[in-house]
């Protein structure tokens, strides 16, 4: 039997974990907290992240890191963005022999603008201890993952081998995997939704309703491409599961965090309230920050992000950011983004 180490025992970490359970794989997940691994082995439940679900005996809690990754050959990552090199720096302390780290998280890293598979690859440096890097994105809610609802996602690296290795090991009747060889587009699909996805909420909580919506993201989605395209990713990849699907998602359903966290600055929270309230990380917040930047740095036009930037670390009113938007210069809807197919 095959064993995965999942590091990472929230909300979505866990999902994952009962999908490798389900395949028939030894999971062992990883958490800080000693009281949430003995829920996990006593109980077989995540109450705080997933209430009402029972996880497999498959899948065993533990507390040390060493003991975690014993006789593992892959490893699959999902924390916050900004815990990657900490979290990835450990890893590399404990490992006896390479493996393959399949990620599943989804940001950019602010002032150096790296994609997490470039910060993972970072932390090992020259080490022999890495294998590969894989992504795993697309449009899947934890809870409805965890509920065995029908989800499709993508998985992206550098090797097509590694890509397969990851897709075999999580596609089944309820779990559907593609493959994608766009790595850089897949990236920052699905970090960049998370931006857009707090717009939609803002709007939303300001009163407005679906014409506003579809307009956010649509145009959410050429940003979004714009500077996907710049960075090298195919266009195509964007009208996907890591782009339009994963979009799709984030911005219309409650489930989303970046949604609801964007509802309540919309109904006039602070930033600090909203994260007080919401409990978890929310990775549309620090994106927001990265995208801003690196949309200057490269000189890429992104007024959707440039007016949440401004909400939520310049302080400008919600209402205000809508007006910016509503008021800019006339342009045409359809860009060249330099397609070469």
């Amino acid at each position: 039997m095959t064993k995965v180490a999942v590091i990472g025992a929230g909300s979505w970490g866990t999902a994952l974990a009962m999908v490798l359970a389900d395949n028939e794989l030894e999971v062992k997940i990883w958490a800080r907290r000693k009281e949430q691994i003995e829920e996990i082995n006593q109980h077989h439940t995540n109450s705080k992240y997933l209430p009402n679900v029972v996880l497999s005996d498959r899948i065993t809690g533990h507390e040390k890191l060493k003991e975690t990754l014993e006789g593992v050959k892959i490893v699959l990552l999902v924390v916050p963005t900004k815990a990657i090199r900490e979290t990835v720096t450990e890893i590399k302390k404990e490992l006896q022999a390479p493996v393959t780290i399949i990620h599943a998280s989804k940001g950019i890293e602010p002032g150096t603008h790296k994609r997490i598979s470039e910060m993972i690859e970072e932390e090992f440096g020259d080490s022999d201890l890495l294998k590969d890097v894989v992504v795993l994105s697309g449009p899947s809610h934890a809870e409805e993952v965890s509920q065995r609802q029908p989800t499709t996602v993508t998985v992206s690296s550098k090797s097509s081998t590694a890509s397969e290795l990851a897709q075999d090991l999580f596609i089944n009747q309820h779990f559907r995997v593609y493959t994608n060889p766009d790595l850089v587009g897949v990236e920052i699909g699905g970090a960049l939704k998370n931006t857009i996805a707090l717009v939609c909420g803002l709007t939303n909580g300001l009163g407005m309703g679906d014409n506003t919506k579809a307009a956010i993201m649509t145009r959410g989605l050429a940003e979004i491409a714009r500077v996907g395209v710049k960075l090298g990713a195919s266009p195509l990849t964007f009208a996907g599961l890591s782009g339009l699907g994963d979009l799709i998602v984030t911005c219309t359903s409650i489930h989303s965090r970046n949604f609801r966290a964007g509802f309540m600055i919309g109904q006039g929270k602070t930033l600090d309230e909203v994260l007080n309230s919401m409990g978890m990380v929310v990775e549309g917040i620090r994106t927001t920050k990265a995208a801003y930047e690196l949309s200057k740095k490269l000189q890429v036009e992104m007024p959707i992000t440039s007016a949440l930037y401004a909400v939520l670390f310049e302080g400008l009113k919600p209402e205000q950011a809508t007006e910016r938007l509503m008021g800019r210069v006339k342009k045409h809807e359809v860009e060249q983004l330099n397609i070469d197919i």
